[in-house]
């Protein structure tokens, strides 16, 4: 069967429309080897963009690579590029023999590879078939394949065009002009789903101080971000492409200070699941019989795989990860001893996560009506307040950073540790190094509503007024690490 662009009617206008294309970018390049480009600021911005978005070390295929310095830049572990300008990719083998550069048409690529990381830097605009090219690249994903792309806004259409006629730009043919809207519903015509997407640079041309103002803090609030010059998205494949069928195991790590009432309840409602579920308490410090009280509860449930240590730090994010450390699952799972959340809605995350539809499962206390003394009037407007403030700062929507409540692969924690430099040791809670490292490595953030119940036993150890100080401290740095870089 064949496709819209191989028709007898249309094959030779796609045919045409390449040869040209290839002609004229084969005479941008033998012109820009005699002449100082305008456009160095432009694109050393990008590289910074790219490598806040891929980390070194990764497989990454650039589509349209042009001279090879963006993937050059992104230190690759495998970095090949493809274009279909002849002169474009000797002057990339010529500048970067470490990488692989072939010449391919980004309608018909023909590699078998699989990799990390995709880029199509500046390129659908110069494609005949976007929807096509789409489609192409499914076959170089595995399911946690992230596609990145940025192309002009249409807004600056009328600049480039007179910055081209004034021999201020690089020269370009009769560009397509798309909108984040209208690539989102092309990649999603293509199975693939859009995890953010955002704008950048407001002035394109070198001017020290002020590029620092205009693209690090003024392109990203509104109304000046609708007048930047790049739209960037990040996507994935929406399918799920792996074929292991084993059943996953699971831990469900349990942070318990002063819970000692709710401990019979843990072992009674604890739900199955996966190929096996650990149970991996991590007592704080309790001034109540808390520790005993799990030791009574192992010693009662032996056909139950459990774990039990004392916490020698101080704070619940302390705890996580000594409970993390001592997982033995390939899913790791919180759940607050209080039972303030539901043991019986775990089963969900669980389904949420091994389906493919997240890749970070973050329970969300504010979506159904709560039990009247489960949270106090003034801490959900606070809690409302901080998950639209941290969502627009993401770039993904997460309505409630403090429900205990959250689920992620094994796999993806050791990335989140591996990347932890990047943050510091700065999250008393825990929540934050695990959204903000998801966040980071642009995994499928999903939220999933819960029940919120009042705790049976005991009292809270939230402190109001302390932890929401600390709370404002978390935006302010989530803003310097996230959104103004």
């Amino acid at each position: 069967m064949q496709s819209r662009t191989e028709t007898s009617e249309g094959q030779p206008k796609k045919l045409d429309y390449a040869k040209d294309r290839r002609h004229h970018w084969d005479e941008v390049v033998l012109k820009s080897l005699k002449t100082k480009s305008l456009g160095s600021y432009y694109h050393k911005r990008l590289n910074a963009i790219y490598q806040y978005i891929i980390p070194d070390g990764q497989k990454v295929l650039e589509i349209g690579c042009g001279d090879g310095n963006l993937l050059a830049a992104l230190k690759p572990c495998l970095g090949v590029g493809i274009d279909f300008s002849e002169e474009m990719i000797k002057l990339a083998k010529q500048r970067h023999h470490h990488l692989h550069f072939l010449k391919a048409d980004a309608h018909n690529i023909g590699l078998k590879a699989k990799f990390d990381f995709l880029i199509l830097s500046d390129l659908i605009n110069d494609l005949w078939d976007v929807q096509t090219v789409f489609d192409e690249i499914k076959s170089l994903c595995h399911s946690r394949t992230t596609v990145v792309i940025n192309s002009y806004s249409r807004v600056w259409e009328i600049p480039l065009r007179l910055a081209q006629k004034w021999e201020k730009a690089t020269p370009a043919k009769t560009q397509n002009w798309f909108t984040i809207d209208d690539i989102s519903s092309l990649l999603e015509l293509a199975d693939f789903e859009v995890l953010k997407s955002w704008r950048e640079i407001l002035c394109p041309l070198p001017a020290s101080f002020l590029n620092k103002i205009l693209d690090c803090f003024i392109a990203k609030m509104w109304p000046f971000h609708y007048m930047a010059l790049t739209n960037i998205i990040v996507a994935r494949p929406t399918i799920n492409l792996t074929d292991d069928k084993t059943l996953p195991k699971v831990s469900v790590i349990i942070p318990a200070r002063n819970e000692a009432g709710h401990i019979p309840s843990i072992f009674e409602r604890m739900p199955d699941m996966g190929g096996d579920t650990e149970l991996i308490f991590i007592e704080g410090g309790s001034s109540d019989d808390t520790y005993t009280a799990i030791e009574g509860g192992i010693a009662e449930n032996p056909a139950k795989s459990c774990q039990l240590f004392k916490q020698t730090g101080v704070g619940k994010g302390d705890a996580v990860r000594l409970g993390f450390a001592k997982a033995q699952g390939d899913i790791l799972m919180i759940l607050d001893a209080d039972l303030t959340v539901a043991p019986e809605d775990l089963p969900r995350f669980y389904d949420a996560l091994v389906s493919g539809k997240g890749e970070f499962i973050n329970g969300v206390r504010l979506v159904y009506p709560m039990e009247k003394k489960a949270m106090r009037f003034i801490n959900l407007l606070g809690n409302k307040m901080f998950g639209l403030t941290f969502s627009w700062i993401l770039g993904q929507t997460v309505k409630d950073t403090l429900c205990g409540t959250k689920v992620l692969w094994k796999d993806d924690y050791e990335k989140i540790i591996a990347n932890r430099g990047f943050f510091g040791e700065f999250d008393p809670f825990g929540d934050f190094d695990l959204i903000f490292g998801a966040a980071k490595l642009n995994l499928k953030i999903r939220d999933l509503p819960i029940r919120y119940s009042e705790r049976k036993y005991g009292t809270t150890n939230i402190a109001r007024w302390k932890h929401g100080w600390l709370l404002i401290k978390m935006v302010i740095f989530a803003c310097r690490k996230f959104k103004f870089i």
